[in-house]
């Protein structure tokens, strides 16, 4: 059996222990510290735009503080774009909500702006204003952020930014997860870096960001004893964890061009496939960090499947994917409104996510093209 060719592995980049040892030696090793610090101060750095960062557990737990700040509560609903990991959507229901979900558009395969408009005219006629709206950079490909801000600041909802997938992603030059009042991180063990767990939440002004941290860690009052007067959550990252992360930001740079280049790599490699198409850029306004690499494949063109593909992969032992499936088709959200048409179900249905990480190398790409001219056979 060949060794195993992963979707998206970690990849370290030499100084992480550096900053793990400091912390051990200083006996950092609670949730705040020198590390902590550090690593909110190189996000916010990079991201720019008066960005004001809080590392946090992970990014679900950003996506669930975000929404307490935005004031969601038992019983209000919450857009949600569909074509997402459920970890999108989940925190709507910690928090008592109801997510309402919309369609892609082709271009992005993010939200769609004309289904997101549509949506919320149609909940506000029902009486039921959404309490935010949650939009994902999916795959490291920036949504259409203008159309969208500009839908949410005429109806006045705040818009939360998913961009877990999308660090070192830009739309018309500005950062992914600065353009809502807050945007989530995610550096879980398969992203674009990581700090084996781990998010953040971006914020614009230092009393989100300190409302943040007040709410992750348990929520307690200024007073010489234990006072809470709001619930509290244990989301804060340790300094062990953001540690991982110093050493990991040093690298970011170079991770997205390594990611960056195995989006070309598919380019060149499917270029001559009639059928199948690459997941890339729409116009030069966008600058995906193409966190992963993904394709279309049209079987009425083909006379192939991406499953037949997906399952070539796992005979030679390479990971692929399907890309994720909508969640208004999964069993646990089926009672949520739906917005839209059927660009989602059709990509869910054709596309392949296809093995991308910063750390294959030569020969991995060799085999990994080897399974493509065989199945398609060219």
């Amino acid at each position: 059996m060949n060794t195993k060719i992963w979707l998206s592995s970690p990849h370290m980049g030499g100084n992480e222990q550096k900053y793990i040892n400091e912390a051990f030696e200083e006996n950092w090793v609670a949730p705040l510290g020198p590390n902590v610090d550090g690593l909110e101060k190189d996000l916010e750095q990079f991201l720019g735009e008066n960005a004001k960062v809080a590392v946090l557990s992970a990014g679900t737990a950003a996506l669930h503080l975000a929404l307490i700040e935005c004031g969601v509560e038992h019983g209000d609903e919450v857009i949600c774009q569909s074509m997402t990991f459920s970890a999108s959507a989940n925190p709507i229901a910690y928090c008592g909500g109801t997510p309402v979900f919309v369609d892609s558009e082709p271009d992005t395969w993010n939200i769609c702006p004309k289904a997101l408009r549509e949506a919320v005219e149609d909940r506000i006629q029902k009486g039921k204003k959404p309490k935010a709206i949650i939009v994902v950079h999916l795959y490291g490909m920036p949504a259409k952020m203008n159309e969208i801000i500009a839908i949410a600041q005429e109806f006045q909802i705040p818009v939360i930014e998913d961009a877990a997938e999308a660090l070192g992603s830009t739309y018309k030059g500005q950062a992914c997860g600065t353009f809502g009042r807050f945007g989530i991180l995610s550096f879980n063990g398969n992203k674009i870096i990581t700090t084996s767990g781990g998010g953040a939440l971006v914020c614009h002004t230092q009393e989100d960001k300190d409302k943040t941290v007040f709410l992750s860690t348990q929520a307690r009052d200024n007073a010489p004893h234990y006072q809470h007067s709001h619930i509290g959550f244990n989301y804060r990252m340790s300094n062990i964890v953001a540690g991982i992360g110093r050493g990991q930001m040093e690298v970011l740079k170079d991770r997205v061009a390594a990611r960056r280049a195995m989006h070309d790599f598919y380019f060149e490699t499917f270029k001559n496939i009639e059928g199948v198409t690459v997941f890339s850029e729409p116009g030069n306004d966008f600058y995906s960090n193409h966190w992963l690499s993904a394709i279309i494949v049209d079987p009425q063109v083909t006379g192939k499947s991406r499953e037949g593909l997906r399952l070539a992969f796992l005979e030679d032992n390479i990971e692929s994917r399907p890309l994720w499936k909508p969640m208004h088709l999964q069993p646990v959200f089926e009672s949520s409104p739906y917005y839209g048409g059927k660009i989602s179900e059709n990509l869910f249905d054709n596309g392949l996510c296809l093995p991308s990480g910063s750390n294959l190398s030569d020969d991995d790409r060799e085999r990994i093209a080897t399974v493509i001219r065989s199945y398609f056979g060219v």
